[in-house]
């Protein structure tokens, strides 16, 4: 039987209240940096059970400006800016060279909240990369070492032999090196916190940079 796809998109409810706790958010009581707003909200979502927060959309464009987006992992937060990795070859690692700009999505669903930030987007030094890769797990690792991300693949088989491989060096040599991948900070220009209200009266908090400081603004949602 085929799936009525309009059919199944109209029976999906938005912060069901079986699941979502909309949580309370008073924008007149924010810190001046967006930084210790995110801490709280991050370890808030962690508290509330939410499945894999630390995982964001990365948007980023391409030498023409056609837009693209995907899901990455949260690897940091601090002075320095949002930060994530990848390989330098990889899709994204060509785009942020030739577009050094990216904007960053976090959803936590069961307290209807949204955090998005965008800014320029510099890489790290080869051992700030080196050591972010090897605090992670082996299989971080071992996906690393694998390599040719975003390469056209031949076959399954292919990449199993490839992954196989790659494990087996990852837990034989856990310092091994991966020249190109890559720790990115994403220097945040603009932070702004969504909070979902049950009657649509969503609360929206920018925060845009201002000289060696902050500035906040309510939007309307």
């Amino acid at each position: 039987m085929e799936t009525d796809l309009h059919e199944l998109l109209r029976s999906l409810r938005v912060w069901d209240p079986e699941v979502t706790e909309l949580a309370s958010f008073d924008p007149g009581a924010v810190p001046a940096d967006p930084l210790p707003l995110f801490t709280t909200w991050f370890a808030e979502a962690v508290a509330a059970g939410e499945r894999e927060p630390h995982t964001m959309s990365l948007a980023t464009a391409d030498a023409e400006g056609r837009p693209d987006v995907r899901i990455v992992v949260l690897h940091g937060a601090d002075e320095s800016g949002w930060s994530f990795g990848t390989h330098a070859g990889s899709r994204k690692g060509h785009q942020l060279a030739a577009r050094p700009q990216a904007a960053l999505a976090f959803y936590w669903p069961l307290q209807g909240r949204q955090v998005r930030v965008r800014g320029p987007v510099t890489a790290a030094t080869a051992e700030e990369s080196r050591t972010d890769l090897h605090a992670r797990s082996t299989g971080a690792l071992a996906a690393a070492l694998t390599g040719h991300q975003s390469d056209v693949l031949g076959s399954l088989e292919e990449l199993r032999q490839a992954s196989e491989a790659a494990w087996e060096r990852a837990r034989s040599e856990p310092d091994a090196e991966v020249p190109s991948w890559t720790l990115f900070h994403l220097r945040p220009e603009e932070v702004e916190f969504f909070q979902g209200e049950a009657r649509r009266r969503h609360v929206r908090l920018r925060y845009r940079r201002a000289g060696e400081g902050w500035r906040h603004e309510l939007l309307w949602p």
